[in-house]
């Protein structure tokens, strides 16, 4: 390498509410010699980082546009409501849509979910991000329906969060340049989709070991050496037999019959 060219690395964008670390483990086990940066960016922003290059792939939520972005799904999240502890909400296991319709719903404008027709009464304004609506629930200004993992990262003592049955998942994707698809994206993408080490799309694959040159050796040998016939009187397994082996002892045939001796007329 000369001096002139750069080390290689690699930088992993990543949404509130992903947690690569799963991943980047296996990443620093495999190759330990190229250095993996995690860039924690918005959703709103995270497409933006790919395109210009300031990430060579990222965890994104869908959709992805397919014009110059790839992505490969990874799995979807269930939809939740945030609510204050004291809200009736919090008295249920879970919730519709259509429970919410008197309240007011926050809709951020970080927001991924795909409504059809979002639910309960929306507010003057929208908030500008995830983080600025969970204030305004605690606030008792409105609701939040967000992707569970959004509850979880923005947990508060005075909130809490129940399901929504008929709410749009979260589907989470990685996501990379389509014209920058590097063989470090690959080797990423398989460790993503559970590829082992030694799979034929890895690049990172240890090399195969060689065998022993004794091995080699008595290989050759085994295969070019002609099979020797047993030594006469010899059995086929190399050992004579005993003597008298296979004949009845003394003057007794094979056949003879052991009892007591006859005794002789008088």
């Amino acid at each position: 390498m000369t001096g002139s060219e750069e080390s290689p690395s690699f930088r992993l964008a990543y949404v509130p509410g992903v947690t690569p670390s799963k991943w980047v483990r296996i990443w620093n086990e495999r190759l330990p010699d190229v250095p993996l940066t995690l860039l924690a960016v918005s959703a709103a922003e995270v497409f933006d980082v790919l395109r210009g290059s300031d990430a060579d792939a990222g965890f994104v939520r869908l959709p992805v546009d397919a014009t110059d972005l790839s992505a490969i799904p990874l799995y979807a999240e269930t939809s939740v409501v945030v609510v204050p502890k004291d809200h009736v909400v919090a008295a249920v296991d879970e919730v519709t849509a259509e429970d919410l319709a008197d309240d007011i719903v926050l809709h951020p404008l970080d927001d991924t979910l795909d409504w059809e027709r979002r639910p309960g009464r929306p507010a003057i304004e929208r908030p500008a991000t995830t983080a600025d609506a969970i204030d305004l629930v605690a606030a008792g200004v409105g609701l939040l329906v967000v992707p569970q993992s959004i509850a979880r990262l923005h947990h508060r003592k005075d909130l809490t969060y129940r399901p929504v049955t008929d709410a749009p998942e979260s589907r989470v994707a990685l996501s990379w340049p389509e014209d920058r698809t590097t063989d470090l994206v690959e080797d990423f993408i398989g460790i993503v989709r559970g590829r082992t080490a030694n799979s034929s799309r890895g690049r990172a694959q240890p090399p195969a070991e060689p065998k022993s040159a004794r091995s080699e050796k008595a290989a050759r040998s085994d295969k070019g050496a002609p099979r020797r016939k047993p030594a006469a009187g010899k059995a086929a397994g190399g050992k004579s037999p005993r003597p008298g082996s296979g004949t009845a002892r003394g003057s007794k045939g094979a056949g003879a019959k052991r009892g007591k001796p006859r005794r002789g007329r008088s």
